[in-house]
């Protein structure tokens, strides 16, 4: 399963990502339409803060891919995160970790919102 596959299943565990697997993930309509029917209408902001007060941490997910990745069980390294990155189509420089991550986060929570989760203002 792709990094991104992971971060969608664990917050949508009824997607099926093997979906995912057959299509560009930069291809932002082709991951909207695979997403839209199990995503769209569904607040991601109360899923991620109920998994939050699970988990009994303190992880800034609304902003940190890291924490994100973290709160999702995923593996967070800077290696994982590349590969992430990669899949997504980052042009950037991968040792400017900073803003990889935040264009990252950016990516994810746009993919969301285009597939109709409903995220806060501003995380779209």
């Amino acid at each position: 399963m792709s990094i991104f596959g992971g971060i969608v299943k664990g917050i949508f565990p009824k997607v099926e990502t093997k979906k995912l697997e057959n299509i560009d993930l930069q291809d932002n309509a082709a991951v909207a339409e695979v997403l839209q029917e199990s995503v769209k209408d569904v607040d991601v902001a109360a899923i991620l803060t109920a998994l939050e007060a699970k988990s009994g941490q303190k992880l800034n997910w609304k902003t940190s891919i890291v924490d994100l990745m973290k709160l999702l069980g995923l593996d967070s390294s800077l290696d994982a995160r590349k590969k992430l990155a990669k899949e997504l189509g980052f042009d950037g420089d991968m040792s400017d970790s900073a803003t990889m991550n935040m264009w990252l986060h950016q990516q994810i929570m746009a993919k969301i919102a285009q597939s109709g989760g409903i995220l806060p203002s501003g995380l779209q």
